[in-house]
């Protein structure tokens, strides 16, 4: 996410300063294709203090804009994400950049219509999930898929740290039904949800069998992510949208594609169980796990 926002500025003033991307490459002496991975905010970017130096000066850069365009750069140079040590080791590339914005995200909202949602997700639930074959992870790979269990349980500290994201999360009748692995591990994992949903930033909502046809059959599983406001109230970044599937994934950014999904979920909202409630159907089917 630092990376896209230091690209938005800089696109912002390049275009303030009256300047194509191929007038800025020229004059930069630079491909045009790499000054775009700059502007996009492409992951392996080297931002050297000198180029960056000659970017603000083409541009003509306030002192504020150059000193917090020089501190941000600097810091990709020295940040080192805790999930970079999964890179290379089970942790499919598109997946990457959800990891970044997740962890940058300050309301996160979720459908699950499968599987419980990873962050809720305990070991033993997860191990079962990367044993299905044709998922992003060689099935037949353990040490692959033990990264990626640990990974998985790694990321749930994002729900207890300081300043945690509000997290959101509807979740459809059939995840709390079908079994993943034996009765045991199911009672386990839907307590394991019943804990998370006791946290102050975490709602949960079962969307029951009885609500019928509702927005998101159509639509599958999807999280919305929505980013810190800076200074002027703006966000730091727009709203994502992030879609999954086995081999790859969607990010949706465009205002009409955030519209689109914003309704499906007040749709989804408006027809589950709320919290409560909710909460009593799964403490049930807990129950009904441990009796088998």
């Amino acid at each position: 996410m630092l990376r896209r926002q230091i690209g938005r500025k800089l696109e912002a003033l390049r275009k303030a300063a009256g300047l194509t991307m191929e007038q800025a490459a020229e004059q930069l002496d630079r491909a045009r294709a790499t000054l775009h991975r700059i502007e996009s905010g492409a992951e392996h970017v080297r931002f050297r203090q000198a180029d960056v130096q000659q970017m603000l000066n083409l541009y003509g850069a306030s002192p504020e804009d150059s000193e917090l365009l020089l501190a941000m750069t600097a810091a990709t140079r020295e940040n080192k994400n805790w999930w970079h040590d999964y890179i290379g080791s089970g942790l499919p590339r598109w997946f990457q950049l959800y990891i970044g914005l997740e962890a940058g995200a300050s309301r996160i909202r979720q459908y699950e219509a499968e599987l419980v949602p990873g962050l809720f997700q305990t070991r033993a639930y997860a191990e079962r999930v990367f044993q299905i074959p044709g998922g992003s992870i060689d099935a037949a790979n353990t040490a692959e898929q033990q990264r990626a269990v640990q990974l998985r349980v790694e990321r749930q500290s994002l729900l207890t740290r300081f300043s945690a994201p509000q997290l959101s999360v509807i979740i459809n009748e059939a995840v709390l039904r079908r079994p993943v692995g034996n009765a045991t591990i199911m009672n386990e994992q839907l307590h394991q949800i019943l804990k998370a949903a006791e946290l102050p930033n975490v709602t949960v909502q079962v969307l029951n069998f009885s609500a019928g046809l509702h927005a998101g059959a159509m639509a599958g599983a999807f999280s919305i992510l929505e980013f810190p406001q800076v200074g002027n109230g703006r966000e730091a970044e727009p709203p994502v949208t992030y879609l999954e599937a086995a081999t790859g994934a969607i990010y949706l950014d465009k205002p009409h594609e955030t519209n689109a999904y914003n309704s499906i979920w007040a749709d989804m909202t408006a027809r589950a169980l709320n919290e409560s409630r909710s909460k009593s159907l799964i403490h049930e089917v807990a129950e009904e796990y441990s009796r088998a």
